[in-house]
């Protein structure tokens, strides 16, 4: 016979086991997730598989829920080498941007995000691959890279809707010259603008030559042209001089004749320097000579 003991233990168990059996029938999947029912390892409901958020319902012990990121993820590659159409080599780091489009798909292909960021890497990288090497090294560095980006990204989508996912962008980060290459382009470039600047230094200094030969054929033509002028100038007005002396020649003689000797006075005698010797009876003194003497 039962005791009250033993009835309530048994009760209490019964709850208990309602308890435990209630909650593993029922999951809650949060808000930016997605999820599956598995029902022995297949899909409960092919037909409408996916779990939006919300509280749902499962048979205990029988079904398994895996989840999955509703979210944009990334996949960020390692940086690789990629030869262009013009055999230039690039070291080209990506991003990418994508979404889980088909739970179903998607856990039927890789299972796990870390596996389909693995088989994105490499369908990304040959995308790179291919598109990149089909356009030479100017493109990539022109307003044209948007386009090369967005046809890595239309190439990169259609082989990752086998796995399930939708890629939304994808994006380079970097386009740089090998260490290597980029040491020779330095080189190069050094020796085109040591070049370009040594002919630039040259064709100033054959400017400058045929500038400063033409100044001075300027300056000899403008001094032989002053010189000129200065002679008809000095000529005419040596005979306007010569016109003005015979005019006062012929108004007085004698009075030009005196100015004339006063004249030739003041520049031999005017500095009191210089000494003379000449004979008082000389030409050269006869207005002294004709000066009136004092009484």
């Amino acid at each position: 016979m039962r005791t009250p003991q033993t009835t309530l233990g048994l009760l209490a168990g019964a709850v208990l086991a309602a308890l435990v059996l209630l909650s593993s029938s029922l999951f809650v999947v949060p808000q930016g997730e997605m999820a599956l029912v598995l029902r022995f390892g297949a899909v409960r409901n092919p037909q409408n598989p996916v779990e939006r958020p919300g509280l749902h319902a499962k048979l205990p012990l029988v079904d398994d829920v895996v989840r999955f990121d509703a979210r944009l993820l990334d996949v960020d590659p390692p940086a690789e080498q990629v030869i262009l159409s013009d055999q230039k080599r690039l070291v080209v780091d990506t991003y990418t941007r994508f979404r889980i489009s088909d739970p179903l798909r998607f856990y039927q292909a890789v299972h796990t995000e870390a596996a389909a960021r693995a088989r994105l890497r490499e369908i990304v990288n040959n995308a790179v691959r291919r598109v990149l090497g089909n356009v030479p090294l100017l493109t990539v560095l022109s307003p044209k890279r948007e386009q090369i980006m967005t046809a890595i990204r239309t190439e990169s989508n259609q082989s990752a809707r086998d796995l399930g996912v939708d890629v939304v962008d994808v994006r380079l980060r970097r386009a740089d010259l090998p260490p290597e290459t980029s040491q020779a382009i330095f080189k190069r470039m050094q020796s085109e603008r040591q070049r370009e600047a040594a002919e630039a230094r040259a064709q100033g200094q054959e400017k400058a030559f045929e500038i400063r030969a033409g100044a001075d054929r300027e300056k000899v033509v403008i001094a032989a042209d002053a010189q000129r002028q200065a002679q008809i100038l000095r000529g005419q007005g040596d005979g306007e001089a010569a016109r003005i002396y015979a005019q006062a020649f012929e108004s007085d003689p004698k009075f030009y004749a005196f100015y004339r000797s006063l004249e030739a006075y003041r520049h031999t005698l005017g500095d009191g320097k210089t000494t003379y010797v000449l004979s008082p009876q000389s030409e050269f003194f006869k207005y002294f000579n004709a000066a009136p003497q004092k009484k």
